[in-house]
C-alpha cells in the first residue's frame, strides 16, 4: 500500500477516535443533569435512574462503535 493511503487511513482513524472523546463529554453530560434534576426533586430520582442507565448506555455504544471504526480504518487492508 502506498504512502498516501496509509496516510489517509490514520487520519481517518483520528478523526473516528474523537467519537471516543465525545462520548465521555456525553456520559458526564447525562451524568451532569441527571444530578440536576435529582437535587431539584429527590423523590423524583429513583424513578428516572433506568432512564439514566439507558442513557449512558447509548452514549457508551457510540464511543465504542468510534471506537471500532478507527480500528477498522488502522489495521483492516
Amino acid at each position: 500500500m502506498n504512502e498516501l493511503a496509509m496516510m489517509g487511513q490514520y487520519i481517518g482513524a483520528g478523526l473516528a477516535a474523537i467519537g471516543c472523546g465525545a462520548a465521555g463529554i456525553g456520559v458526564g453530560h447525562i451524568a451532569g443533569n441527571f444530578l440536576s434534576g435529582a437535587l431539584r426533586n429527590p423523590s423524583a430520582a429513583a424513578g428516572q435512574m433506568a432512564n439514566l442507565f439507558v442513557g449512558i448506555a447509548f452514549a457508551e455504544a457510540l464511543g465504542i462503535f468510534a471506537f471500532l471504526i478507527a480500528l477498522l480504518l488502522m489495521f483492516a487492508v
